[in-house]
């Protein structure tokens, strides 16, 4: 069984589902020990499948460029998509020609290899691949063999690739590997899927070449970053405000991302009264509705907006976030990426 397959069973289940499964992961639930059997055998699937590889039973095949993977070992939102696009611009900054590669999550594309474009649609491509594309202006390709995405981008001139997800794809050889975990949910329970959010166990975390914490943690040690929030922008034009002119309004709040409560918490600290809109993630919302329901404005996230394309609402806005390091750390990560480019 492929690793997403759980993956993709939990997040795409009905709103009402997902907030028991989360309840179940990140609360005090007993209920748990009636997974853990099953739990056991998905941790021995996932070490045999690594296992195979590590030990070259199975092999890697070689690749034309260097490859960075960026991924997470918990189920759900940690600021991955974010980090995948600073490390591009970042990497384009320093004068490599950076690539990305995604599985496409949330589209429904699932045949070869296929390029992203900006004109792409979200419903087929995937909302995080598709934003990707925007933001960045780099070469994007979609395809759950990652093997497969890497040496079609390779064709586009780029010297090396980045992985929006991909950490549990063994097959991909990699020269770099980035874990990203989110500071306020941690790890949950701590159990691996379905009796808990973790994809490996914990000790996977110790193997990667760098862990880097949005908001920053104490249960563990690794590199702080955070979302900065910027102006808001007009889903259906080019105007733009900022969150003081929404102060003291009554919004709606829309998030079909892993983690929707941080979004809703930079709406709230802003001074916004919010309304939240219950989305599955990579979900989709009828904005007409809302609007319908109750006329005022609606708030979104950047990965939310790719999804509207037509029949906009005048009052619907998206809020951009970039990813903020310290300036020593997100040089000392640069060197070490650099350095391992260098040897690859």
């Amino acid at each position: 069984m492929q690793l997403y397959t759980v993956c993709s069973f939990v997040m795409t289940m009905p709103v009402s589902q997902h907030k028991s499964i989360e309840s179940l992961w990140y609360g005090n639930s007993t209920s748990k020990w009636l997974l853990l059997p099953l739990a056991w055998i998905y941790g021995l699937i996932v070490f045999f499948r690594r296992s195979l590889y590590t030990s070259g039973l199975l092999t890697r095949p070689q690749l034309p460029v260097p490859v960075i993977v960026v991924g997470n070992i918990a189920v759900g939102g940690t600021g991955k998509t974010p980090v995948v696009a600073w490390l591009a611009q970042q990497l384009h900054a320093a004068g490599y020609r950076p690539g990305i590669v995604s599985r496409g999550y949330g589209g429904s594309h699932s045949g070869a290899a296929v390029l992203v474009n900006e004109q792409s649609d979200a419903a087929i491509v995937g909302d995080e691949p598709l934003m990707l594309a925007q933001i960045t202006a780099c070469p994007v390709c979609i395809c759950t063999d990652r093997v497969a995405a890497v040496e079609m981008i390779a064709q586009q001139g780029v010297n090396v690739v980045i992985t929006d997800d991909g950490l549990q794809h063994y097959r991909l050889r990699r020269s770099f590997e980035i874990v990203v975990v989110d500071g306020q949910r941690g790890f949950g329970n701590g159990q691996l899927l379905p009796a808990g959010p973790l994809r490996e166990n914990l000790q996977r975390i110790g193997q990667a070449d760098a862990v880097l914490i949005n908001g920053g943690s104490e249960l563990i040690e690794g590199t702080e970053f955070n979302l900065i929030s910027g102006d808001l922008h007009s889903v259906s034009g080019n105007q733009t405000k900022s969150l003081n002119d929404f102060h003291g309004q009554r919004v709606w709040g829309l998030a079909g991302i892993g983690n929707p409560g941080r979004f809703y918490s930079m709406l709230i600290d802003a001074g916004l009264e919010v309304d939240r809109v219950d989305v599955n993630d990579h979900g989709k919302h009828s904005l007409a509705s809302l609007v319908a329901l109750r006329d005022q404005p609606v708030l979104m996230t950047q990965k939310d907006a790719v999804k509207y394309h037509s029949s906009v609402p005048q009052n619907a806005w998206y809020l951009p976030v970039e990813v903020q390091f310290a300036e020593a750390d997100a040089t000392k990560l640069m060197q070490l990426i650099g350095d391992q480019l260098a040897e690859a």
